[in-house]
């Protein structure tokens, strides 16, 4: 079976930067508060599953890759609007917004060809099918003159 983890690796330039939004501290200087995506990562007999609660993101908001072995769901939790933004004060604010990116390093064979992302009632589920194992089949090779 495949064995998935996170992990920071080096990559190109774009997947690194994404990396990067990982690992920066909220409170260091010139970076923006992200919003923490839960999620979890689960394998069947049939290929891999990622569920992550997105409650209040917007489906035009969300993007998932695979690039270089890794699973990649980036995006963005805006937060609402609100008629009393200017009159109102807060007296208990516990929700978070801003950007999200979170990366499963794939091991094994995946069709992503196949692979299948939905978002519904604020949970996306991004299921990539296994490859068929291929190996023990007898596969012909066709002899050809010249």
């Amino acid at each position: 079976m495949a064995r998935i983890f996170l992990e920071r690796r080096d990559v190109d330039d774009d997947l690194q930067r994404l990396f990067n939004l990982l690992t920066t501290p909220d409170n260091a200087p010139g970076t923006t508060a992200e919003y923490r995506v839960p999620v979890d990562v689960f394998e069947t007999v049939t290929g891999i599953e990622l569920v992550m609660d997105l409650a209040g993101v917007s489906v035009d908001l969300v993007q998932v890759v695979v690039a270089e072995n890794t699973l990649i769901v980036m995006g963005r939790k805006d937060p609402p609007a609100c008629e009393h933004q200017r009159e109102a004060a807060f007296h208990v604010a516990e929700r978070t917004f801003g950007r999200f990116v979170r990366g499963v390093r794939l091991t094994g064979a995946f069709e992503v060809g196949r692979a299948d992302a939905v978002l519904r009632a604020g949970e996306l589920r991004v299921t990539l099918p296994r490859i068929d194992e291929r190996r023990g089949l007898e596969r012909r090779i066709p002899v050809r003159t010249d």
